[in-house]
């Protein structure tokens, strides 16, 4: 295939290759379906299967696989139930194994390892390079592990201890190995003979990296600068020393804001003694912010972890259990904080019907101001001098949307009922709560920030069991104060 021809291939629409696979898989069952049903033999059933089967639908299925990205075959399988992703995933070629394993999201990752034995296992991962493997070992038995470090060179095995070292979320787990260092003493006629010495230059390389002879990082070389400047020209003079450098340590999040913030495709990883280490590429950076992205939305939800949408039922609900738990202990909370008012209920029914509303604008309040406080904790843009401006200013928006909304709010109930007082209740238990819903939107996430927590997770669950919990007792407090 062309490079052109490829590039269009790439550019093709991904739901229009799931849709023709699950189109063959389909006629593969129908087809398999009818010569099981033939009054035959059992050996000739199973010989005419073969005949017909595997030498159409599933031969033409064979070859769509070949064609597409380990990408678009992540995606296809993911989005297949279990059964049928088992049968893609035996028909495609093993030596791209390895390339689709790292695509594939961690859920569905399990159940195609699950299938795997021992050798295809080594034999993926020795498809990948020494980061690449890292990303893989978790989810690797440690006999398969101990296969792959035996096959790799010795500086690969340094490699890959130094990747498996680094916690998941900092920049040491997203940093990898192959990248390009030249020395600065010599002249760019040289670096241009040595670049054209491989036979690709590696992913993502719009820079060099410069060090002395110890690996000391001592600036970058852009592309670009090769290409304008005299071949007799020595690196050290047009390199770019005041560049962006990355310590493996330190959090991946800060090392997005960098590339975002920048504009940067890639970036050195430095150590502490000013080696350089490695390098993060732009692809990583943006699948690191996807799979944040991702996280977040289940964090918020109060999902434990990614869930396979094809995975058992046991499976999944087991992942639903623990904020369904907690929610069910704070809808009961919330049941015997209506008890309490059982009397004042009784002799207002209009209540029962006003409830939900006070309660259900407080938290969608509440989750509009968590959503921007977890957002600008991500950006590092909350510090400790300026969170008590952020609570006076969600506090005075509050207050602002209390009065309009709980006003707008008072009067449909003045209308429904014909009572002033219930008007006022109204109006006054949504300004409180909303006040409420600020105070706890701004509260948990910068509580679970300092304690060191995910601010994301099961922070929907937690406002909206406080505010109604707090509206119902507001509401019907007031109530009884000036009703009864």
């Amino acid at each position: 295939m062309t490079d052109a021809g490829q590039e269009h291939h790439y550019t093709e629409n991904v739901q229009e290759h799931l849709k023709q696979v699950e189109s063959l898989l389909h006629k593969h069952v129908l087809l398999e379906e009818v010569i099981h049903r033939q009054e035959l033999p059992r050996e000739d059933r199973h010989a005419l299967v073969d005949t017909l089967v595997h030498k159409q639908h599933l031969a033409e299925l064979r070859h769509k696989l070949d064609s597409l990205h380990p990408a678009d075959i992540a995606f296809i399988l993911e989005a297949l139930p279990i059964e049928q992703r088992l049968l893609v995933w035996d028909l495609v070629k093993s030596e791209r194994d390895g390339e689709i394993l790292i695509e594939v999201s961690e859920a569905v990752r399990e159940s195609l390892i699950a299938t795997m034995n021992r050798e295809e296992l080594s034999a993926a991962a020795g498809q990948l390079d020494a980061d690449e493997i890292a990303d893989l070992a978790p989810d690797l038995p440690q006999n398969v592990m101990r296969d792959v470090f035996k096959s790799l060179s010795i500086e690969e095995r340094e490699q890959l201890r130094a990747a498996i070292s680094y916690e998941k979320d900092s920049v040491g787990a997203l940093m990898d190995f192959n990248m390009i260092h030249i020395r600065g003493d010599i002249s760019l006629e040289v670096v241009s003979r040595y670049l054209r010495r491989f036979d690709e230059l590696p992913d993502h390389t719009d820079q060099l990296f410069v060090v002395d002879r110890d690996d000391r990082f001592l600036g970058v070389l852009p592309l670009n600068r090769i290409v304008v400047n005299e071949p007799e020209v020595i690196v050290s003079k047009v390199m770019v020393t005041d560049t962006i450098q990355l310590d493996p340590e330190e959090k991946a999040d800060q090392a997005a804001q960098a590339f975002e913030r920048y504009d940067l495709v890639s970036a050195p990883v430095v150590d502490e003694e000013g080696k350089l280490v490695g390098r993060v590429t732009v692809n990583v950076v943006l699948d690191f912010i996807r799979t944040e992205s991702e996280s977040d939305l289940l964090n918020q939800a109060g999902l434990r972890e990614e869930e396979d949408i094809f995975a058992s039922v046991w499976k999944s609900a087991q992942n639903r259990w623990t904020w369904l738990a907690l929610n069910l202990c704070t809808a009961f909370f919330a049941s015997r904080v209506i008890g309490a008012f059982e009397g004042t209920i009784a002799k207002f029914v209009a209540l029962a019907t006003l409830m939900p509303i006070v309660a259900g604008i407080a938290g969608n309040s509440a989750n509009q101001t968590t959503t921007i406080i977890i957002r600008s904790l991500a950006l590092g843009q909350i510090s400790h001098d300026n969170a008590r401006r952020l609570l006076l200013k969600e506090l005075a928006i509050s207050g602002l949307n209390g009065l309009v909304w709980g006003g707008v709010a008072g009067l449909f109930a003045y209308f429904l009922y014909h009572s002033v007082p219930l008007g006022i209740v109204m109006t006054s238990a949504m300004l409180l709560n909303l006040l409420v819903a600020a105070t706890v939107g701004l509260a948990i996430p910068l509580l679970m920030h300092k304690l060191g927590r995910d601010p994301a997770i099961g922070s929907s669950v937690m406002l909206t069991a406080i505010t109604d919990s707090g509206g119902f007792f507001i509401f019907l407090g007031l109530a009884t104060i000036f009703l009864v």
